[in-house]
């Protein structure tokens, strides 16, 4: 980051109060981490959900911080010839409130993208499609929620001319609480499912929650949204700048029932020599959607969208062997979970495996959800399910009395992988591995 603010401008954007020998001293930068601090630093003390950085306040000072933020009480008493300090009342919103500053004082045109599903892959998408107009800001990795989105924003320099940026949500208020910081010219809702209903009440809740960015777009700005998604399409009612995508007819980016990537848009057809599965095509639409929203050419939209590589452990495709592996790890839900199966019960490779983990963070619906799992495996004709984690219990119970997949289970991979290893080395086939991130279901990919 390069922030070029002075001591007293920062403490001016966070409402805090200074203890400085020189207001007018220049911080550039910051870092958050006392592992890695050097002489000259700055450091913000951030409380998580495990650690709180003001423990190590005394530390930093002694290799050398220059400077350290931290809540009001907590910080003043290390201020003197060693560090200058700024007390704030919370070190997160004053991160956010700097991280908002910084992106309304750049240049860049902006897009948010939000959903249940798809918003990784449509990010990279739209970003791919970006960097061929001009130098583009994204998040890292998966920094979409309060800590992440600040971290990214304050990345946006002078050079970049667009910024996509993912957000994500585990409750409600969460949009609306990292949508404010990004201001987006461009706001993008991919679709509305079941994720996160621990904390979300019910579907209702995750609507309100992911349409929560469209109060936050910046004036002028634009909704693009997916037409097809049942609880989306109440914003065909939305009097702002819209542009809906999907299968319906009735989508302004309507996509076309082609082999190739194909969609009209204002009377014009538009073909990518591109194949997608269903759900990445409504995710290459939104990106198109969006980019159009944007106004980027038609030309770096189709350089862009061809040059898309996708991300690891999303529908990943490794061929070992005789068995074509699709890696689908990076997280689980209802929605996803359905449309893996889908994908593995098209591929014309016997025997179709599918290798599943719990779905974490369903709360109450977790017993409903992980059951209706094994309709979506007989639906699909898979021939072996290997199922673990105490909540894919109910999926295998559902499937026991039917003869025509054989189930594996257990409360660990462990119980299982040997069998696994086994049927994949004589028979190969098309083998899914699907689970919630925290079941690191990629490791298995060693085992096996």
């Amino acid at each position: 980051m390069k922030l070029n603010l002075t001591l007293a401008k920062l403490a001016a954007i966070t409402g805090g109060k200074l203890y400085a020998k020189d207001p007018q001293a220049k911080v550039q930068a910051f870092v958050t981490d006392s592992r890695v601090i050097a002489k000259g630093d700055c450091f913000w003390a951030l409380k998580g959900q495990t650690h709180d950085a003001h423990a190590f306040i005394e530390d930093v000072i002694g290799k050398g911080a220059s400077l350290v933020e931290a809540e009001t009480g907590r910080g003043a008493g290390f201020a003197g010839e060693k560090a200058d300090v700024l007390e704030v009342e919370n070190t997160l919103k004053a991160l956010q409130e700097v991280a908002k500053y910084h992106r309304l004082n750049s240049t860049l045109k902006v897009a948010a993208i939000t959903g249940s599903n798809g918003k990784s892959t449509t990010k990279q998408m739209l970003k791919s499609i970006c960097q061929q107009a001009g130098e583009t800001a994204a998040n890292m990795g998966n920094f979409n929620n309060q800590f992440g989105v600040p971290f990214s924003l304050l990345e946006i320099q002078p050079k970049h001319e667009y910024g996509v940026f993912e957000l994500g949500a585990s409750h409600p208020g969460d949009i609306a609480e990292i949508a404010s910081l990004a201001v987006p010219d461009v706001a993008v809702i991919t679709n509305v499912s079941a994720a996160h209903l621990a904390f979300f009440k019910d579907l209702e809740s995750v609507y309100k929650t992911k349409t929560e960015i469209v109060d936050c777009l910046a004036p002028g700005g634009t909704l693009v949204y997916n037409a097809d998604d049942v609880m989306l399409s109440r914003l065909q009612e939305y009097k702002g700048k819209a542009i809906s995508f999907g299968f319906s007819s009735s989508a302004a980016l309507h996509i076309l029932e082609t082999e190739n990537f194909t969609f009209t848009y204002k009377d014009t057809a538009y073909v990518f020599d591109v194949k997608l599965q269903r759900h990445d095509k409504l995710n290459a639409a939104a990106a198109c959607a969006a980019a159009i929203a944007l106004g980027l050419f038609m030309d770096d939209i189709k350089k862009g969208l061809l040059s898309f590589t996708p991300m690891p452990m999303r529908m990943e495709r490794i061929q070992r062997d005789q068995t074509q592996f699709i890696l689908d790890c990076y997280n689980a839900n209802p929605a996803s979970m359905q449309n893996a199966l889908e994908i593995v019960g098209r591929e014309g490779t016997s025997p179709r495996i599918a290798v599943l983990g719990d779905m974490k963070e369903l709360g109450e619906s977790s017993k409903h959800y992980h059951r209706l799992i094994a309709r979506w495996v007989l639906d699909n004709k898979i021939d072996y399910a290997f199922l673990a984690g105490p909540e894919m219990k109910y999926a295998a119970d559902a499937l026991a009395a039917d003869t025509s997949v054989k189930t594996f289970y257990g409360v660990n991979a462990q119980e299982w992988t040997p069998v696994l290893k086994e049927l994949l080395q004589k028979r190969g086939g098309t083998c899914l591995l699907k689970a919630s991130r925290s079941m690191n279901f990629e490791t298995l990919l060693k085992e096996i």
